[in-house]
């Protein structure tokens, strides 16, 4: 079991963000975003956004780093990636 963290790469709100997964399940993803302080507000259904400004904080904390991609396959291959047609019956 591993939680990923992905480069802040993604523009929004005047920062970069990252993304924050299990590649095991969304238990141990919440429990370590729990850990750490993210608000629940930050989880969108298969990972948690998180900015810049807290990345460092999460590798030292346990969060593997690992390329956008990576992230992205590992997510599919643990079966918890909700698709873009989940998303949009998600109202997402």
């Amino acid at each position: 079991m591993t939680v990923l963290l992905d480069p802040p790469l993604w523009p929004a709100h005047d920062t970069l963000w990252s993304h924050l997964v299990s590649d095991a399940s969304l238990e141990e993803l919440h429990a370590f975003a729990r850990r750490l302080g993210l608000p629940p507000r930050s989880f969108d259904l298969d990972h948690y956004d998180v900015p810049a400004s807290r990345y460092d904080e999460l590798v030292a904390a346990g969060a593997s780093p690992v390329t956008a991609n990576e992230l992205t396959r590992r997510l599919i291959r643990s079966g918890l990636r909700v698709t873009e047609r989940e998303r949009r019956a998600r109202g997402r």
